[in-house]
């Protein structure tokens, strides 16, 4: 019998796609399978947090190192993890000072890249997205990139607001697809997902070498009965270690959604917004969907109010103009999403270390405070990288040489087994972090 085919012959079910071995009726050519060995420790993920307009100018500080580290007031929802935490001052991007407006300081804060102006769009390859293109492949999803604002379109002093809208690039001319609606991001995550985690991996795609089996040899039939069951087998045994606690390398805390799906629609209250973005940005790490997410918690000029702070009277954008105790408010209003994420990831145990443990957690913004003052970029990180990164540093690259934003990439990118030897304008890694 022959049974003519152009790529490799697989068996496809639900969310599964599994190899066949050679048989004698079928020229099963085109890919080799890899067979990548599973890791021994949970893997390190990445996640972005970006508030727009920076933070109030006198309270954006720390003191000291470790847990007797001293907070501005901007950073106190961050006091309990002070021991984990890597507060960097004096980065900056040198292509942002060109423009001095939102858009020209924001479009390139992931890549350190040159901006187009005239309302033309080019910046440069996120580090989020160049990660996600080197080692996307391991998780369902490559990245995840959330927002609480929707994008706008327009464009400010010869700058496209495309720039101030996303933090993500997939490349130079492409922002990445912002999900700003939890029920759709969710969906991305989990749909169908789950119907094809709780179901073996032979279960799924039984039907598939049904139809196989009508067009191979009676030989064939045999070998496949033979390696189906094989596959059963190694499934039993992991299940069987599983119950006896012998699991032989890392498995996600969690194999489905243990969350409702979110309600359809955007979410008008800004609380539950950011709540619901940052639950599912915990939930994708935890069950090893992806690895890599941004969360925009608002646009770079944008225009959030925020009544459950009594702070209604006036947009973000305007309110980052005024060191005002209403703008120190709404800056720990960003600060509590980061601890939040953080806490939630901190309570996940992954062998000797947490889910925090093994996440670079990092919060920044395009100008240190509303007044455009790019010279300096505010970052704090917590998490310790896989344990590969110090917590409790207090680190100030004020005037010293080469405190290019893309160093601290580089190193970043490290912890995640991505090594460029260059990356935007950087082309070493902070040896701190």
């Amino acid at each position: 019998m022959k049974h003519e085919i152009t790529r490799r012959t697989m068996l496809r079910g639900l969310g599964v796609t599994m190899a066949l071995p050679w048989m004698e009726s079928l020229r099963v050519w085109g890919d080799v399978a890899k067979g990548a060995k599973k890791a021994s420790e949970a893997p390190v993920r990445m996640a972005i947090l970006f508030s727009g307009c920076g933070y109030h100018k006198s309270e954006w500080w720390a003191k000291g190192e470790g847990k007797a580290m001293e907070l501005g007031k901007v950073l106190a929802p961050l006091n309990e993890f002070r021991d984990k935490m890597v507060f960097i001052r004096g980065l900056y991007n040198k292509e942002a000072l060109k423009g001095n407006i939102h858009s020209s300081q924001t479009g390139n804060l992931l890549s350190g890249a040159p901006l187009a102006s005239g309302g033309r769009i080019s910046s440069g390859t996120s580090v989020d997205q160049y990660v996600a293109q080197r080692i996307g492949r391991q998780t369902k999803v490559p990245s995840l990139v959330l927002g609480c604002e929707k994008s706008n379109p327009g464009v400010h002093k010869n700058y496209s607001l495309l720039y101030s809208s996303h933090i993500s690039w997939s490349s130079p001319n492409s922002p990445t697809p912002l999900e700003v609606y939890p029920a759709l991001a969710f969906d991305r995550l989990f749909k169908n997902k789950a119907q094809a985690g709780d179901q073996s991996v032979l279960d799924a795609v039984l039907g598939d070498a049904k139809d196989l089996r009508r067009n191979i040899s009676q030989l064939d039939q045999q070998k496949l009965d033979e390696y189906l069951n094989s596959v059963r087998e190694v499934e039993q045994r992991i299940e069987s270690a599983g119950q006896r606690g012998e699991l032989q390398g890392w498995r996600p805390t969690l194999a489905k959604p243990n969350m409702p799906r979110p309600k359809d629609g955007y979410p008008q209250d800004i609380v539950e917004h950011m709540r619901l973005m940052s639950d599912i940005l915990v939930l994708a790490f935890q069950t090893d969907t992806t690895r890599v997410c941004t969360l925009k918690l608002n646009n770079d000029h944008g225009t959030l109010r925020f009544p459950h702070l009594n702070v209604d009277y006036m947009i973000h954008h305007l309110l980052s103009h005024n060191d005002t105790n209403d703008w120190l408010k709404v800056n720990q209003f960003f600060l509590e999403q980061m601890a939040y994420i953080a806490r939630r990831l901190d309570a996940i145990q992954e062998g000797n270390r947490t889910a925090l443990d093994n996440t670079m957690l990092m919060l920044c913004s395009s100008m240190l405070t509303g007044h455009h003052d790019a010279t300096q970029l505010p970052v704090v990180m917590l998490g310790g990288g896989g344990g590969r990164i110090k917590g409790g540093q207090n680190l100030n690259y004020l005037g010293k040489p080469n405190r290019q934003m893309s160093r601290l990439f580089i190193s970043m990118m490290d912890k995640m087994n991505v090594r460029p030897k260059t990356f935007g304008d950087a082309a070493a890694p902070l040896d701190e972090v």
